[in-house]
């Protein structure tokens, strides 16, 4: 059995209480405390996570642009230096390699953040997608990734930077600031539906930023928090998970993150025809969320039935702590995904009355 994948961080994890799982080849976090204390902390103060195990590519190059064009729904043209971009790489088919981060550092200079789980896959993908005057290189094991979420995030970092962070807005970010004396590239993005920062810095500096920002935000209560909090926050907010909510068997559309396809861009990409289909005639399914309307929980993989009809699959489910609710977001046939539809979930030899719901199910207030 190959050894598990370990973030730099991974000797403070006992310090700190946590208690590891495998996740995907990796020995990481799933709480320190409990996975409600995390999430009610993110919510109402701050949470601060190591996320290292996440994959970085750089790509850079006079083609570098035309490149990212031809592999990404997105429009990368639009992006100016400083900024941020979410996207999506798909097959001819339409079906999702991943979904990822672009930032942009400089002209032709492009830093492409992957899922942990798609690295050796992305990477593969990239290279088979290379064309003119590009370089790909992973530099993931270089990279340490922190992210501290939440409503105080700002108020902690700001006493460790000269930088004034509220000049950092949504989706931007500053490359080559210090924060706790330390290097970092700071964007204000995340995974969990509220305000808050990633910080990216060089592996051999992580312990040291952790250690700082948990000091420093101590008299707020920011705690560390695992992997089991950040998918209840993220799927409270309904943010896509690759695996579940995106797969090489499911496109951008049916997972209702359309809004980074852009088929109107004049380049081709891979998967544009019919993702440019879907856009225009609607897709056979849909992502939609769903409400247990008897006593259960939809777990990821049950099967959602009308009738005697199986209409679709619940790709993620939980007890939601913020909205105290046993709901869940479900590939459905397009057909039944108005809102109020009565359906059944199967949970082991029962079937469960549910209904159709609004998605998000968490929108933090500004």
């Amino acid at each position: 059995m190959s050894e598990l994948h370990r973030t730099p961080l991974f000797d403070l994890y006992k310090e700190y209480g946590a208690k590891i799982i495998d996740f995907g080849g990796w020995d990481l976090p799933v709480q320190f405390t409990s996975i409600k204390d995390e999430h009610e902390a993110v919510r109402t103060k701050a949470g601060l996570f190591d996320v290292s195990h996440m994959g970085e590519v750089e790509v850079r190059g006079e083609d570098s642009l035309d490149f990212l064009q031809k592999v990404v729904t997105n429009d990368v043209s639009i992006l100016k230096s400083g900024g941020a971009q979410y996207s999506a790489m798909c097959y001819e088919d339409g079906g999702t390699v991943d979904d990822l981060l672009i930032y942009k550092r400089a002209e032709n200079d492009y830093l492409l953040v992957i899922n942990a789980s798609n690295i050796e896959k992305d990477l593969e993908w990239l290279l088979s997608n290379k064309n003119g005057n590009v370089s790909i290189e992973n530099k993931s094991e270089e990279y340490a990734l922190l992210a501290l979420q939440g409503p105080v995030a700002e108020d902690v970092l700001q006493t460790l930077t000269d930088t004034d962070l509220s000049e950092i807005k949504f989706f931007k970010f500053k490359n080559g600031i210090k924060i706790a004396g330390v290097d970092v590239l700071i964007s204000r993005t995340g995974y969990t539906g509220e305000d808050g920062f990633e910080l990216y810095c060089d592996s051999n500096d992580a312990v040291t930023l952790w250690k700082n920002i948990l000091e420093a935000g101590k008299s707020k209560g920011v705690i560390p928090c695992g992997l089991g909090a950040r998918d209840t926050l993220r799927f409270e907010a309904a943010l896509p998970l690759y695996g579940q909510e995106l797969s090489k068997d499911i496109t951008p559309i049916e997972a209702g993150i359309g809004f980074a396809v852009k088929t109107n861009k004049e380049a081709e990409f891979n998967g544009k025809a019919v993702l440019m289909k879907q856009k225009e005639k609607g897709t056979a399914r849909k992502l939609v969320g769903i409400e247990l309307v008897e006593k259960g929980i939809p777990r990821h993989g049950y099967e959602v039935f009308v009738g005697e009809e199986l209409i679709g699959v619940v790709t993620t489910g939980t007890q939601s702590p913020t909205l105290k609710k046993n709901i869940g977001l479900a590939l459905l046939k397009s057909e039944f995904t108005q809102l109020g539809t009565e359906i059944e979930v199967q949970i082991r030899k029962k079937r469960l009355k549910a209904k159709v719901i609004a998605s998000p199910f968490y929108k933090r207030s500004k």
